[in-house]
């Protein structure tokens, strides 16, 4: 189980929360060098894979984190679908666009080691934690659910059917309905769940108009933290550096883009 204390106890100095890499591999190396050269453990908030140029290349630096220590990624919907299009679940429920996950099987094939990343990524995603809190602090890729206050996510969340707060985890809160481009469309309802005093760091929907994090208050007093900022699709990839004090008193002191 990851603490703030072990983490403390291991040398980190805080954390660097990562919001959605979508195959952008350079970015990514530049936001790991960032934080291993202040001491800051990664907390990367999952979608590692689509859209962007390298997903292979970004798969080999989230593996070299994992091996160092150094960080963890979460459990994402593409990476969750990843999963399943590499162990043959293919079916009309997998939905395979040219531009998402169709690009990073393309890329994996032609990648020289792609095999090998591929094998790594079906173990890897099958143990990513789906939620983890720190003190006032919730990292989730796409939404909140109360569940999460009390319950650690399941141990096989990267392998099963997501229904309750795993799906909530991995696809928001979605309203039934569907945008022009066939995609489901979420709502923010959940933000107003959030109990007063916490903050919920985010992926999932790039809701930024600045290209900078997003940040959505709650009727309770909580908020939110998106950190979806369009990386992989013509965005750049954005970060959060925490302090472990920041944990425990709802204060964002930096963000950097």
């Amino acid at each position: 189980m990851i603490t703030a204390r072990r983490l403390r106890d291991a040398g980190f100095s805080g954390l660097r929360v990562v919001g959605d890499v979508h195959g952008e591999a350079e970015a990514f190396e530049a936001a790991i060098a960032g934080a291993e050269s202040l001491g800051l453990f990664i907390i990367q908030l999952g979608d590692l894979v689509d859209y962007g140029p390298d997903s292979p290349g970004v798969l080999r630096r989230a593996f070299a984190m994992l091996d160092a220590r150094r960080g963890i990624f979460l459990l994402g919907n593409h990476e969750h679908k990843l999963r399943r299009a590499l162990i043959g679940h293919a079916s009309a429920k997998l939905f395979v666009t040219p531009e998402g996950l169709g690009k990073t099987l393309e890329q994996l094939n032609a990648a020289p080691d792609g095999g090998a990343l591929a094998e790594r990524a079906v173990a890897e995603i099958a143990r990513a934690p789906a939620w983890l809190r720190m003190g006032q602090a919730m990292f989730i890729h796409a939404a909140y659910h109360d569940a999460m206050l009390f319950r650690a996510p399941p141990e096989d969340a990267g392998v099963r059917r997501p229904d309750g707060p795993l799906s909530r985890a991995l696809y928001g809160e979605v309203t039934g309905q569907r945008g022009p481009e066939g995609y489901p469309i979420r709502a923010t309802r959940w933000v107003g769940r959030i109990p007063h005093g916490m903050t919920a760091y985010v992926g999932h929907d790039n809701r930024s108009t600045n290209g900078r994090p997003h940040e959505m208050r709650g009727a309770l007093g909580g908020r939110a933290i998106f950190l979806d900022t369009g990386a992989g699709k013509g965005g750049a990839l954005a970060w959060i550096d925490l302090p472990f004090e920041a944990l425990e008193n709802d204060r964002t002191l930096e963000i950097v883009q």
